[in-house]
């Protein structure tokens, strides 16, 4: 068994600041934090001297990495390049996101993240599946050939499928899923989702009232907040579900964060994601999605037609986008890269902070927020 204490002049464990302590590493697992004075004797002492370090990231929306598109390569060994592609940027567990496909595909899809579990592929936590039971009204990139309602062969594959990883979450709209079916998955542990839907108010109450206790990128491929009808993004911040955030200053005006941030009501909170496709840690220029053309360019991903598909962003890079840009503490920046969506997805007893029995996967973060190292459950993956 490997003892590690790790000390930083500045430790966020997801809840709280401590300064000149040490995080105790045994096995893997965060056993304390202490005076580094305070660790066992055959503890290997790692100084970091300057910084930080803060709870790994936890992204919820990972299309692509390193290459990888989930869509076309649905590999463990593609898997393990798309979750390793993710340490350098800060993130430690992350759920790859398949976007609507084929029915076979989806199935293929399921059946890999169950085999990355079982192969315990570093940082995978699980899989999104998003889509195909969305609205084409809000398709945004997504292929409205394959959009399409859930009959019991698709609902029955995602219970199975939750039973062969530890979280499993579907981004649904209510449009093509009833609330029936909401609370069949609910009640089999299934994360569900409302997104990419033109619902108003009502309908998504009924979906939160279903079991549905999530919306998917706040304000992108939804209906808006009016006067009259405060749509999906009104019933995401009027009730205590949870909601992703794609901090890149491209997709939501920060103005619009900033009220949002301001009128969420709780228990859920918003959180950070990503929504990154397969340039993430790479020079592509471009890449394919269901046979369509998308080019990277100026901070976004497009499809000819100017339509966003997912993001070319980073965990790193929307933390420092709340922090600098928005003006959010850094501390409550962390737990929405963090704590949040390792609770929205009911693992925060195992990650998403520093406490005892967790996951020892950490950052190490300069002051001006550059990634200088990273731990997966105690391994150094990157720095």
């Amino acid at each position: 068994m490997t003892t590690l204490s790790i000390s930083a002049p500045k430790i966020f464990d997801g809840h709280t600041w401590h300064e000149g302590r040490a995080v105790l590493v045994e096995d893997g697992r965060v056993k304390s934090i202490l005076h580094p004075d305070d660790h066992p004797r055959q503890a290997v002492e790692i100084d970091l001297g300057h910084g930080m370090l803060v709870p790994g990231f936890v992204d919820l929306q990972v299309n692509g990495a390193g290459g990888v598109l989930f869509n076309e390569d649905r590999s463990i060994a593609g898997l393990a390049r798309l979750c390793a592609a993710n340490f350098q940027f800060g993130t430690t567990a992350l759920l790859p996101t398949l976007v609507t496909d084929t029915p076979d595909v989806t199935r293929q899809a399921l059946d890999a993240g169950a085999a990355a579990h079982a192969e315990k592929v570093p940082g995978f936590i699980g899989l999104h599946i998003e889509g195909p039971h969305l609205s084409v009204a809000r398709k945004g990139a997504h292929n409205p050939e394959y959009v399409r309602p859930m009959d019991e062969a698709d609902l029955l594959a995602l219970i199975n499928a939750r039973q062969a990883m530890p979280a499993l979450l579907t981004t649904v709209a209510v449009e093509s899923v009833g609330p029936d079916q909401i609370a069949r998955l609910a009640q089999a542990g299934v994360t569900v989702s409302v997104g990419h839907s033109d619902t108003g108010i009502a309908g998504a109450v009924v979906a939160f009232k279903a079991g549905a206790t999530m919306v998917t990128h706040l304000f992108n491929a939804m209906s808006q907040l009016g006067n009259r009808e405060p749509g999906l993004v009104g019933a995401a911040l009027a009730n205590g579900v949870w909601a992703g955030l794609i901090a890149d200053g491209i997709h939501v005006d920060p103005a619009a964060i900033a009220i949002a941030l301001r009128a969420k009501t709780g228990p859920g909170k918003i959180f950070l994601v990503t929504d990154a496709m397969s340039p993430m840690g790479t020079d592509m220029k471009g890449f394919t999605l269901n046979g369509r053309d998308i080019v990277r360019a100026e901070g976004a991903l497009r499809l000819p037609d100017g339509t966003l598909a997912g993001a070319d962003l980073t965990m790193i890079d929307a933390v420092a986008y709340m922090h600098k840009t928005i003006g959010l503490g850094l501390d409550e920046v962390l737990r929405m890269a963090s704590l949040y969506p390792a609770q929205a997805i009911g693992l925060a007893d195992t990650i998403g902070h520093l406490g005892s029995g967790t996951a020892a996967s950490m950052v190490h973060l300069s002051d001006d927020l550059a990634v200088e190292g990273v731990w997966v459950e105690g391994d150094k993956v990157f720095g």
